[in-house]
C-alpha cells in the first residue's frame, strides 16, 4: 500500500471531523457562547489566568498534550499491523479525542477554570474528588518521570539536537516579551521565531554538545535528568506568558512545519508501506491486540492527560468561549496528525519487510527510534534533506514535544499539591515554591529511588501509563456527561466513548495485573491494584449520579 494514499485519506477524514463534527458538538451539545465571560477575564491575575489569542493558546495546548507518547505509542502499536493502528488513530481522534479536549475545556470554563479533580468534587462529591486526585497524581508522576528519562536519552543519542532544544528556550523567552510587553505583530514574531528555531536546527550538527560520561560520580543521563527537572521547576513558577505559553506556541509552529516537511516528503517519494496490514506472525510474548492496541497508542487517539492540561492551564487562558473549539478540538487533531505521521514513518521508512522485521523483534521495539530513522529516510529520499540533519530535526521535534509536556506536567503537579493543601487545610502546601519542590522531588525520587544512579526509575511504571491515561480520559468524559445531563443536553456523544474506554482500560489493567504477578513486579502490582480500585469506585459513584440525574431529567 502506498503511504501517500493513506496520508491523504487520513487528513481528509480529520479535517472533515473538525469542519463538521466539532461544529455540531460545539453549537448543539456544548452551546459555546461568546457572550459568556471566561475565567481568563473574571479571574485575571497575570500568572495563570491570562486572556490569550486563540492561535497562541492552540500552540500551548497542542504542544503541551502532544508529548513523546503520540510518537512512541503508534510506533510500537504497528507491530499488530498498520491498518488497526491507523483506523484507531483517525477515528479515535475524530470521535473521541477532539470531543474530550473541547468538552474538558468547556467544563472547566463553566466552573471558574477549576481542574478536573476539583470539578469532580463539585459535581459528584468529595469522595470522588479524592479518588480522582490519586489517579491524576500517579498519571502526572508517570508523565514527568518518563519524559525526563526519554529527553535525557535523546540528548545523549543525538548530541546535534542539544543546541536547538535548549536554544528554543531563549527564542521562546524573547517571543514572550515581544508579544506581551512590546505588543509586536504576532505574524511577524511567529515568522522570525520559526526561522530562529530552524537556524538552530541547522547549526545543531555543526556544534554537537555532549556531556562527559560521568560528572561528579553521576552518569551523563542522570545529569541531564537533574538539569531538566531544575529547569521544569523554574518554568512552572514563572507567569505562563513569560515562557510556557510562547515556548509552546513557537514550538507548535516549528513542529507543524516539521510535520509538513515529513508529509511533503511522503507525497514526493510515495514510499510503500513495507509492514504488514495485519501482522499474523507476531513475536513471542506479544500481548493481544484487544485491548492493548487502545492503551498502547493512548495519546495518539485520545488521552486523559489532555483533560488535565485542558482544565489545568488551557481553560484559564481562553479569551472567548467559542475559542474552545479551535483550541481543544483542533489541538487534539494536531496530535492525531502527529500520530499518523509516526505510523507512516515507522512502516514506510524501511527499504523492505525484512528490514522492518529486524527492528520489530519483540513487543515494545520500534518506538521513537523507528520514527526518527524511518522519518529521516523518507525526508532524505523525498525532499533531499541530509540524513544527519533529518535525524536532528526529528529528534528535536520529539524532544520539544516531550519537553513542553514536561513543562506543563510539572506545573499541573504543582496545582495538585496546592489543591491537597486546600482540601486538607495545609497552608504550606498552598505555596507555589513548596508545591513545586514536592512535585519535582517525587519525580526525582521515583527516577533515582526505583532506578538507581542512572535515574531510569521512571521507565519502571511506564507499562501502566497507557492504561492509566485512558482511564483518566474515561473519567473526564464521565464528569462532562453528568454536567451535560444536568443541563438537559444529549449525552450520547460523550457517554459512548467513555463506556468504550472504560471497558478497554479496565480489561487492560486486569491483563497487566496477571503479567506483573507472573514477573514478580510488586511495585507495578501495587500501583495497578490502587488504580483499579480507585477507578472502579469512581465509576460506581459516577454511574450512581448519572442514574439519579437521568431519572430527574426524565421526570422534568
Amino acid at each position: 500500500m502506498n503511504s501517500a494514499i493513506i496520508l491523504i485519506l487520513g487528513i481528509i477524514a480529520m479535517l472533515g471531523g473538525y469542519l463538521f463534527y466539532s461544529k455540531f458538538i460545539a453549537s448543539k451539545i456544548l452551546a459555546l457562547d461568546n457572550s459568556r465571560t471566561t475565567p481568563a477575564h473574571t479571574l485575571k491575575d497575570g500568572i495563570d489566568y491570562v486572556p490569550t489569542n486563540k492561535y497562541v493558546l492552540w500552540g500551548h495546548h497542542f504542544t503541551s498534550v502532544a508529548g513523546a507518547a503520540p510518537i512512541i505509542g503508534p510506533a510500537i502499536a504497528v507491530i499488530w499491523g498498520w491498518v488497526p493502528a491507523t483506523l484507531w488513530v483517525v477515528f479515535g481522534t475524530i470521535f473521541m479525542a477532539g470531543v474530550h479536549d473541547m468538552s474538558a475545556v468547556w467544563a472547566s470554563m463553566r466552573n471558574k477554570g477549576q481542574s478536573i479533580g476539583s470539578i469532580a468534587g463539585s459535581v459528584m462529591g468529595g469522595r470522588v474528588r479524592s479518588l480522582m486526585m490519586v489517579v491524576i497524581f500517579l498519571l502526572l508522576l508517570m508523565v514527568n518521570a518518563v519524559f525526563g528519562v526519554a529527553i535525557a536519552n535523546m540528548m545523549i543519542k543525538t548530541p546535534s539536537a542539544v543546541l536547538p532544544v535548549w536554544g528554543a528556550l531563549a527564542v521562546a523567552a524573547v517571543i514572550g516579551q515581544c508579544i506581551y510587553r512590546y505588543k509586536m505583530s504576532l505574524p511577524l514574531v511567529s515568522l522570525v521565531g520559526v526561522i530562529a528555531l530552524y537556524t538552530l536546527i541547522y547549526l545543531g550538527p555543526m556544534f554537537p554538545i555532549a556531556l562527559p560520561e560521568t560528572v561528579m560520580g553521576l552518569p551523563d543521563n542522570a545529569v541531564w535528568i537533574i538539569i531538566l527537572f531544575v529547569y521544569a521547576a523554574i518554568a512552572s513558577l514563572l507567569p505562563v506568558w513569560m515562557l510556557l505559553q510562547p515556548r509552546d506556541y513557537i514550538n507548535g509552529l516549528q513542529l507543524f512545519v516539521g510535520l509538513i516537511l515529513l508529509y511533503t516528503a511522503i507525497f514526493v517519494a510515495t514510499p510503500d508501506i513495507v509492514a504488514p496490514a495485519f501482522n499474523t506472525h507476531l513475536p513471542a510474548n506479544t500481548p493481544p491486540i484487544l485491548p492493548l492496541l487502545f492503551v498502547t497508542i493512548a495519546c495518539g487517539a485520545i488521552s486523559g492527560f489532555h483533560g488535565l492540561v485542558a482544565t489545568g492551564t488551557t481553560s484559564k487562558q481562553v479569551d472567548q468561549e467559542e475559542d474552545a473549539r479551535f483550541v481543544g478540538y483542533f489541538g487534539a487533531l494536531g496530535e492525531g496528525l502527529l500520530a499518523l505521521g509516526a505510523i507512516l514513518a515507522a512502516t514506510a521508512g524501511f527499504a523492505s519487510f525484512a528490514d522492518w522485521q529486524a527492528v520489530y523483534q519483540k513487543f515494545g521495539d520500534g518506538s521513537i527510534g523507528a520514527f526518527i530513522d524511518g522519518g529521516a529516510t523518507i525526508l532524505n529520499h523525498g525532499v533531499g534533506i541530509d540524513m544527519v540533519l533529518s535525524q536532528t530535526m526529528l529528534t528535536v521535534m520529539a524532544a520539544l514535544f516531550a519537553g513542553t509536556t514536561m513543562d506543563t506536567g510539572v506545573r499541573l503537579q504543582r496545582y495538585i499539591f496546592q489543591e491537597f493543601g486546600e482540601i486538607y487545610n495545609l497552608p504550606a502546601l498552598r505555596k507555589g515554591v513548596v508545591a513545586t519542590l514536592l512535585a519535582v522531588g517525587t519525580c526525582l525520587l521515583l527516577a533515582f529511588g526505583a532506578g538507581g544512579i542512572d535515574g531510569s526509575g521512571g521507565m519502571i511504571i511506564w507499562p501502566l501509563f497507557g492504561t492509566t491515561n485512558q482511564l483518566m480520559a474515561a473519567l473526564t468524559l464521565m464528569i462532562v456527561t453528568v454536567i451535560l445531563l444536568r443541563n438537559g443536553k444529549t449525552v450520547w456523544y460523550t457517554l459512548a466513548p467513555l463506556s468504550f474506554l472504560l471497558i478497554m482500560a479496565i480489561f487492560a489493567l486486569l491483563l497487566q495485573l496477571k503479567t506483573f504477578y507472573g514477573d514478580g513486579n510488586w511495585l507495578l502490582i501495587i500501583l495497578d491494584i490502587i488504580i483499579l480500585i480507585a477507578t472502579i469506585m469512581v465509576t460506581f459513584e459516577s454511574f450512581s449520579v448519572l442514574r439519579r440525574e437521568w431519572h430527574q431529567h426524565k421526570k422534568s
